[in-house]
């Protein structure tokens, strides 16, 4: 089969201490953010090959809030704070509770760890090998977009260089089996370089950390699940073995890849690892960058007929009274914020995961990040994935007192946990009358020249289970007018809110002291990532530094505006295409991938 990995332009820079947020500080601070789950049809979609060489074998951050370090279920936030009604978070589990340490019921007793992840099969022939055979090889790209099949993990010709942004990730084989999600990730190096050379080390996860999440559906009754599978530096072993999920008979799983780099690029552990996970990099030659998926497509089509018939329950996003309404019309009232509303995106919005890992620091070994885990690794580090899914689940939701959805993780004694793909879930439940969705000029979405690519845009956004790309949704989702959503919708939000997000801690602290402070840095970072500038458009926000870079205080300009261009210009590098529509003829050019940006948003 012909491979694929990344584009042959690739993103400039990495990103560092992020949070599903373009964050930056004056010496440089990187920016970007992505992404979940699937694809109707994959067919001509470019699908990332497995093995060039069919005989390659098996391998064997944030801050957080202190109470959420090592606690179940990521710690997440309890109750609901003062004043919320917000609706329980943890569907079809009737007698469980946030806090409740196991869900006696949420495991069948009929479960089948070998069933395949589809509703109604079983699993392929089983594809595993040695796991000290080398794994399947990433393609170092030439100017042609050839691809030359130098195993990952081999020593070859390259040297450290603290410039490395991107990474491979070693897939097992069968990875939506039981035995596969068990089965250890392995991060390495791309293009031939070794995991030590590379820096692609999980001992180095606030610059090159790796994380992986699935997301599992009972086809029979409904109920979901979150699985956390490990990731490894290759090279190593667990520090503690991970624990095998006991799967339903019949169920469909989706698992979603984030990363704390550049460029993410799965490598089959065998010649088909990567086809039996109905797995994607990215679309025509050009990855998606940070983020990747396998199986999300069949995944949100299977929960959403599930769902039309009663068999899946999400629930209400809630309602919370610490919420000051904002935006008019175009808000969301005192509705608890979800990924899709436009009180929290950015530039690259439904990106990463909710996964987090133990990282023993003397032996650089990783382990699932268990109640068990975490009480018997003593002096363990807690490792975390920048995403918009933690940033909503972990410091918005606290913050404003409400929830997210939760429910069972089979990794961790059923305790309650939240997932990128169960986000989605919920964003799609209860989408605002102006929904947000990933636009053409999300950076994960340009093709490999920086063009604006609507199979691209429409392959992540189906991935993450989000309508393609219509005209009816264009009147809120194209380039020009996610921005003018972005900025009518955030910026009154944020300046409304504004006391009450202080309180909250800061995912980035070297971006903003808080998370008000964090937000309208973040905001001010997408205006300018996602070229909003050329649709006519100001800067709504001003960021106040002190001496050190952080952010300490910002104000806004509130006024409403219209876009007076819709087709500006990307930084120069093209023009957008027009608010009715996709891109014509192949597509504009949109911004250059990863900026360095100036926070101060002047």
């Amino acid at each position: 089969m012909p491979r694929r990995h990344r584009s042959a332009r690739r993103r400039s820079h990495g990103k560092l201490a992020r949070l599903a947020v373009p964050v930056a500080i004056p010496v440089a601070l990187i920016v970007a953010v992505g992404a979940i789950v699937a694809v109707v049809d994959h067919s001509g979609l470019n699908h990332i090959s497995d093995a060039a060489n069919a005989d390659c074998a098996s391998p064997a951050a944030y801050v957080l809030p202190a109470k959420q370090v090592n606690r179940a279920g990521h710690g997440h936030h309890g109750q609901h704070g003062s004043g919320s009604t917000a609706s329980p978070t943890m569907a079809t589990m009737p007698t469980a509770t946030p806090t409740t340490a196991t869900l006696p019921t949420a495991t069948p007793a009929t479960d089948d760890p070998t069933t395949a992840a589809t509703a109604t099969t079983t699993a392929p022939p089983d594809d595993s090998a040695s796991a000290s055979a080398a794994p399947c090889p990433s393609g170092t790209t030439t100017a042609t977009g050839g691809a030359s099949a130098a195993p990952s993990g081999t020593t070859g010709t390259a040297t450290t260089t603290a410039a490395n942004v991107n990474c491979d990730i070693i897939v097992p084989a069968n990875p939506l089996s039981a035995r596969g999600l068990a089965t250890a990730y392995q991060l390495t190096g791309p293009d031939g370089m070794s995991a030590a050379q590379s820096g692609c080390t999980m001992a180095n996860a606030t610059s090159l950390g790796a994380f992986v999440q699935a997301t599992i559906l009972n086809t029979q009754t409904g109920q979901l699940y979150v699985y956390n599978p490990l990731v490894i530096t290759q090279g190593t072993t667990p520090a503690v073995a991970p624990a095998v999920p006991t799967l339903p008979r019949h169920y469909v799983a989706t698992i979603d890849f984030g990363f704390n780099g550049t460029d993410l690029t799965q490598v089959g552990a065998t010649a088909n690892a990567l086809r039996q996970g109905d797995c994607v990099n990215g679309q025509g030659g050009s990855d998606f960058g940070q983020v990747s998926f396998c199986n999300g497509t069949s995944f949100f089509n299977e929960a959403f007929q599930l769902e039309r018939e009663g068999k899946v329950k999400v629930p209400s996003e809630g309602t919370s009274a610490q919420i000051v309404a904002s935006g008019g019309r175009l808000g969301t009232g005192q509705d608890c914020p979800t990924v899709r509303n436009f009180d929290m995106i950015d530039q690259d919005q439904s990106d990463n995961v909710t996964s987090q890992y133990l990282l023993n620091p003397a032996t650089g070994q990783t382990a699932q990040n268990t109640t068990s885990n975490a009480a018997n690794l003593a002096g363990a580090t807690l490792l975390t994935n920048g995403s918009d899914n933690a940033l909503i689940d972990l410091f918005l939701d606290p913050t404003l007192g409400c929830t997210p959805f939760m429910v069972p993780d089979l990794g961790n004694n059923n305790q309650p946990t939240s997932s990128q793909a169960l986000d989605e879930l919920l964003a799609a439940k209860n989408q605002p009358a102006v929904t947000a969705l990933v636009p053409e000029n999300d950076e994960m979405t340009l093709d490999g020249n920086g063009n604006f690519d609507v199979a691209k845009t429409n392959l992540y956004r189906a991935e993450v289970g989000q309508a393609p790309i219509s005209g009816q949704n264009n009147r809120a989702d194209s380039p020009a007018m996610y921005c003018q959503n972005m900025v009518n919708i955030q910026t009154p939000f944020l300046a409304a809110n504004q006391a009450q997000l202080a309180t909250g801690t800061s995912p980035v602290p070297t971006v903003g002291d808080n998370l008000f402070t964090f937000m309208a840095n973040r905001l001010s970072m997408s205006f300018t990532n996602l070229s909003c500038q050329d649709f006519g458009l100001t800067d709504p926000v001003t960021v106040t530094l002190d001496g050190n870079g952080v952010g300490v205080a910002a104000t806004f300009n509130t006024t409403q505006q219209t876009v007076t261009n819709t087709s500006g210009t990307g930084t120069g590098s093209g023009s957008a295409p027009p608010t009715g529509g996709a891109p014509a003829g192949g597509g504009h050019r949109g911004r250059p991938h990863h900026q360095w940006m100036n926070p101060s948003g002047m």
